[in-house]
Order: C-alpha cells, then structure tokens, then sequence
C-alpha cells in the first residue's frame, strides 16, 4: 500500500471528529488539537494522536485541516502564539474548512505564503449528518496543483470536492449557498404557519412539495435545520454586499429573521415531519 501522509486537524469538536474518522478508516494516520479536552478524549478515542497546540500539530503534519468556526478562530490558530505558522515551513499545506469570509481567507492566505506555506480555501457544506456519513461537499478556492493534492484528502469525508477559482472563490461559494438555505429555512417557519392556520396535513403537504417545485434541501432536512450559526452566515453576506456597494434587500431581510428563526426553531417549530404526534 503506498504510504499516506500524516494529516493534522486543529479543532476536534463535532465535524473534526467526523473528518479525523473518515480520514482514519481510509488509512491516514491523524493528529488532532483543540481546546476542548473532551473534544481531544473524543478523538483520541477513534486512533488519533492528539497534542496540546497548534504548533506542535505543524510539527508532526505536513497537510493540516483547519476546522474551528470562523474568522476570528481560523486567525487565532493559524497566527496567535502556539500556532500552525510557528511551525510550518516550505512544502507544507493548510486547508481552511471553516467559514470565514473571502477577504479573510485572503490575508490568511498571503500569511502563510510567507512562510512558503500553501493555503487552499475548502469549506465544507450539508452539514452534520453528511459530516457522519462522509457525505459533505467542500467548495475549494486554490492553486490547481494544490487542488490535485488536497483531493483525495478531502474525498474521505466528502462525496463532492469543487475546485471554484481561487482563494476566496470557496469562501464565496459557502457564504451564497448558506444564503439561499435561510431563505429556505425562514420561509418554510412562514409557509408552515400559513398552513396550520388553515388545518393543513403538514406531512402530507411535504411529501407533495418534496416532489415539485417548492421542494428544497432545507424542506427534505427539515429536522436538521437548526438556525444555530445562520446569523453569522448572513453577516458574513452583509459584509460582501456591502464591500461590493450592493442592496440587497432580501438578504438584509433574512439577516434580520434568523434571528427569531432560531427561537422558533427550538420552541414551537412548524411540523414539517409529524414528530409532534
């Protein structure tokens, strides 16, 4: 069997578990890190090796997955005290599933390359349940020659990679489809209700929407469909719109109704699925 490179992972919480399974059981050897000791206990717990720091993850991988949350945690790992620049020199590669914003991604980009460090823009989307299948899709923005490397790294754990255009394309490419999912996700909280108020089978009606025109991921997903990070999806759309000089009155507005999308998704959701019965 040819040899597989180790793979680093900073940030083991629920989707770098997902991602350090798959990449184990297709035979790559993983070193996990986070701030989280249960989320190390967890990952440990499926054959990684887990260290304390970023740093000492770029000491022990060439090709590191970076899975924290946002902006601001993809810059404290990469850049802070302890991190993955400390360590990784020439030949070695950082790959960004989180969600940041393009700009972002760019300047931590131009950061690494300082350090003659490769950076590919690889953010994943279909959220958790695809995470456990290996199911995900990861939207890339990068060099092609680092596209070619990174690809059957990131096929493990997700059944479509895409490479969009550059740094900044894949961040981009995230940031537009979880646009158009709240759209979906606020718009069924007000299709649902509509329909309750005039005693319709709300199953009944899904499976007839699920097989027309009204049909979306967010309507077959429903259960899944959670609002917990749509905020800083939609603020993440705002900023580009608002860099570009664009109105975009349908995003300012979805901006504004995830947030009580959220409350009402964790209360008194509309009963897409029957579960209440």
């Amino acid at each position: 069997m040819a040899h597989k490179e180790k793979i680093g992972i900073v940030g083991t919480g629920r989707m770098g578990q997902a991602i350090a399974k798959h990449l184990i059981k297709h035979g790559y050897e993983v070193v996990g890190q986070d701030i989280e000791a249960k989320a190390l206990d967890a990952v440990r717990a499926i054959g990684a090796e887990t260290v304390k720091t970023p740093a000492e993850v770029g000491k022990l991988a060439k090709f590191v997955i970076v899975a924290v949350g946002y902006d601001e945690e993809a810059s404290a790992v990469m850049l802070d005290k302890g991190g993955l620049l400390e360590t990784l020199g020439p030949g070695s590669a950082i790959s960004v599933s989180s969600t940041c914003t393009p700009d972002h991604v760019k300047m931590l980009a131009e950061r690494a390359r300082e350090k003659g460090v490769d950076l590919l823009d690889a953010p994943i989307c279909r959220g958790q349940m695809a995470a456990d299948a290996g199911t995900m899709l990861t939207l890339c923005g990068g060099k092609a020659e680092l596209f070619q490397r990174a690809e059957p790294i990131l096929c493990t754990f997700s059944s479509d990679v895409i490479l969009l255009g550059d740094v900044g394309a894949g961040q981009f490419g995230k940031a537009l489809n979880n646009f158009l999912l709240w759209v979906n996700g606020v718009a069924l909280i007000e299709a649902g209700r509509l329909s309750e108020a005039n005693g319709m089978d709300l199953v009944k009606l899904r499976e007839a929407l699920l097989i027309s025109s009204g049909s979306s991921d967010a309507l077959k997903n429903w259960e899944n469909v959670s609002f917990t990070w749509a905020l800083k999806d939609m603020q993440i759309v705002i900023k580009m719109a608002d860099k570009a000089g664009l109105s975009l009155p349908i995003a300012g507005a979805i901006k504004e109704l995830v947030k009580d999308g959220r409350r009402i998704k964790n209360t008194n959701p509309p009963d897409w699925t029957g579960r209440k019965r």
